[in-house]
Order: C-alpha cells, then sequence, then structure tokens
C-alpha cells in the first residue's frame, strides 16, 4: 500500500488469471483501508469523457477499474491546482489497483481506454444527494 497526500491510498491487488476467466481482487474487511461499506456501484466512461469534479463530506471511495484504463486526478481545494498540487493515477489491468480517497477531497476521472471504461467504488455510506459538492470540470484550471 502506497501513502499518497491527504490521506489517499493507493493498493496494489490481486489478479490470478485461469484459462476460463480472471479472478480480480476488490477489497476485503480486513483491509487497512476499510472503513465500512455502505453501498457498491459500478460506473461507466467512455473513451476521452471527463467527469468530476466532486467532494464528499462523509464518504470514503474505494475506486477499482476492471475494465479498460481511468485518470483519477485528487485535489484538496480549489487552488491547488493552481500550484500544481494533485495526485494523478492511472489504474487499470496494467496497474490492478485500488485507490482510497477520504472525505473533503475534489475528484475527476478521465477515461482512457479505447472502449467502455468501468470503475466500482465500494463505498463508506449509501448515496445522498446532500452529502457532497460538485463543480464542473472546466472551473479546475487542470491539464488533463
Amino acid at each position: 500500500m502506497d501513502s499518497l497526500m491527504w490521506g489517499v491510498e493507493i493498493t496494489p491487488l490481486r489478479s490470478i488469471q485461469t484459462d476460463q476467466g480472471d479472478v480480480l481482487h476488490g477489497i476485503r474487511k480486513t483491509d487497512a483501508t476499510f472503513y465500512g461499506f455502505g453501498e457498491a456501484y459500478f460506473s461507466s466512461v467512455l473513451p476521452g469523457c471527463l467527469k468530476g469534479w466532486k467532494r464528499h463530506r462523509e464518504m470514503t471511495l474505494n475506486l477499482i477499474v476492471p475494465v479498460g484504463s481511468i485518470r483519477f486526478v485528487v485535489f484538496k481545494n480549489h487552488d491547488s491546482c493552481v500550484i500544481n498540487t494533485a495526485i494523478d493515477v492511472i489504474l487499470g489491468r496494467e496497474n490492478y489497483s485500488r485507490i482510497t480517497i477520504p472525505p473533503g477531497l475534489w475528484v475527476g476521472f478521465q477515461g482512457l481506454g479505447h472502449n467502455e471504461n468501468m470503475l466500482l467504488n465500494v463505498a463508506t455510506h449509501e448515496h445522498d444527494p446532500l452529502e457532497f459538492d460538485t463543480i464542473g470540470i472546466s472551473e479546475l484550471d487542470y491539464k488533463w
């Protein structure tokens, strides 16, 4: 597990290849970055598309990319991109890992694969539209 800034963690995950198809590990309740379970959901990202920016107040995200390739960018606050302080991580089968993002951080992502890209979020809380803030992707001057 690699600790990055602001409590963000990258955890390499095990991928087991078999002739019948691969087994891709995700998260266990005994993992150091497991802080509880609220819900799990998949989100698709089309090639080249950008999604963001979102900041959760209570929810911790555990993001895994089993299909395609997705770039995740994390900021602490609006002006951190001005001083070029960001976490920029690409996850997919070539870098099969989980990024854990604690509450209070802005996150955006971009589909990099040639087809549909898929992420799994194992979140600590159920979805609540009053629990997060959003701003448009162009509101932060990040150079994708």
